[in-house]
């Protein structure tokens, strides 16, 4: 404890001293990652102060980022630098992976069809069609909405004729439709409400929007109400970001009766819903039906957005969102205010190609293809990981979320690292959380770029690193 002791100065508040002390500790790794921080009883004691200046120096320091608090357990420190530096690191390998290194790696981050399932020929005629019949035309700008010709595709194919096709917005993909919405709604100092953990594209864009985020647990069956109904009686949340089905990344899907209590508490509660349509075509389990939570709104509490980019061919960065109508004006004008238009070619090919059919037949080729991915990824995981991990089955999508067995010394970061050297790269699930603490013991395993023999080759690997 001899550590935390200073000599405090009559101009600056305690609590500033005491957290710029505590942050200097841990920068200088005299205290450690996830070391646990006296009890703010404990430090009030030994420092002479009350306990309300510990407890403002310990917000200090979370809100830095330099520390996290567990409910019912204390506060940790969390080692800034560090994570920063890791992400770089994630980073820079994860383009080197992209960038074409791909054959010396087992690639196991993948979130996105792998190209070997695309049928260039045919996208390849269809565009071909597209310019043979528009000419120049094909180049121009669209309205700002989209090419009416796509929305009406689709209106017609996607949602049986059920939404209006002058409230579909084409955006570049899912990534800007968040950005779009929240730059319409989220004001600074707003209060969010997420799923934890959720998906990290996501959470930054909040972040950036300097809104209050409130995490809810993941569950099987989508987020614990309960909790999240403690949430909403002591905070006025504006909106609650959702991934309906396969959740980025715990795989979770949310039941028919959660949908519609998280729907009702929408109403009670006067909160919107950002739901985030993801991988919904790849269901590989028969009990798991489709129906979002935008076909279930009858109070036009959903805005429901849709990528393109992950199913199909990432390249073409094309996706869609549904605004409640009261926003539709003011999420429309912020699509305009962020990005003119998408490209007026490929909404041009994507709607001819859902209209003659290739979409329903490509879905079906992709969804048996990575059904097979599936099933030999969940035995191999089971069968030869065996109880070094705990997974729950997604049942569809192209991920499986695992956590290292607490009986394993070893956090997400260090098999990062051990695998990276063994040329096979994951996800850790530090990336996943706003306070990066609470998610050291797990990882994620995507198999959409990996055949069936590196998935085998890839998980010996890992298995061998946790013994």
């Amino acid at each position: 404890m001899e550590k935390y002791f200073l000599g405090f100065k009559d101009e600056i508040p305690k609590y500033l001293q005491i957290a710029k002390h505590i942050e200097k500790l841990i920068n200088a790794k005299k205290i450690r990652e996830g070391e646990r921080l006296p009890s703010i009883r404990a430090l009030a004691k030994l420092l002479e102060v009350n306990t309300v200046t510990i407890v403002n120096a310990y917000k200090q320091l979370q809100q830095k980022g330099y520390a996290v608090q567990k409910i019912g357990s204390g506060t940790y420190a969390k080692g800034k630098e560090e994570n920063r530096n890791f992400l770089k690191e994630y980073s820079s390998i994860y383009k080197k992976v992209s960038g074409g290194l791909v054959k010396d790696y087992i690639d196991f981050t993948g979130e996105t069809t792998c190209s070997e399932f695309f049928p260039v020929d045919t996208f390849k005629n269809v565009l071909n069609k597209v310019l043979d019949r528009d000419g120049a035309d094909a180049f121009t700008y669209q309205n700002a909405l989209g090419y009416e010709g796509l929305r009406e595709s689709i209106k017609n194919h996607f949602w049986e004729k059920k939404i209006d096709s002058e409230n579909i917005v084409i955006v570049s993909g899912a990534q800007q439709g968040i950005d779009i919405v929240s730059k319409s709604l989220i004001n600074v100092n707003d209060n969010i409400a997420v799923e934890k953990p959720t998906y990290s594209g996501a959470l930054n864009v909040f972040k950036g929007r300097r809104a209050n985020i409130f995490e809810v647990d993941m569950l099987k069956d989508g987020v614990d109400t309960v909790s999240f109904r403690k949430i909403l009686k002591k905070n006025k949340i504006n909106c609650f970001y959702v991934m309906s089905y396969f959740q980025n990344p715990t795989g979770s899907t949310y039941s028919i009766e959660k949908k519609r209590e998280i729907l009702n508490l929408a109403e009670e509660y006067d909160f919107y819903i950002l739901e985030d349509d993801y991988l919904s075509e790849l269901i590989f389990d028969d009990n798991i039906k489709y129906e979002s939570f935008k076909s279930l709104d009858i109070n036009d509490r959903v805005i429901y957005v849709k990528s393109f980019s992950k199913i199909f061919l990432p390249g073409i960065r094309m996706g869609y969102l549904i605004p409640p109508y009261k926003f539709s004006e003011r999420i429309q004008n912020s699509k305009i205010n962020t990005d003119r238009t998408t490209s007026s070619l490929m909404q041009r090919a994507l709607d001819m190609y859902i209209k003659e059919g290739y979409w329903k037949s490509h879905m079906k080729n992709l969804s048996e293809a990575y059904r097979d991915r599936y099933k030999f990824m969940k035995k191999n995981i089971k069968d030869v990981l065996g109880d070094k991990v705990e997974f729950n089955s997604p049942g569809g999508g192209l991920h499986f979320y695992l956590k290292i067995s607490d009986k394993i010394n070893m956090n997400c970061l260090e098999l990062f690292n051990k695998c990276k050297k063994e040329k096979v790269i994951i996800t850790p699930g530090v990336l996943f959380y706003k306070n990066s603490i609470d998610g050291e013991k797990y990882f994620r395993l995507g198999f959409s770029q990996t055949d069936i023999d590196k998935i085998e080759r890839g998980i010996k690997i890992i298995d061998k690193l946790l013994k």
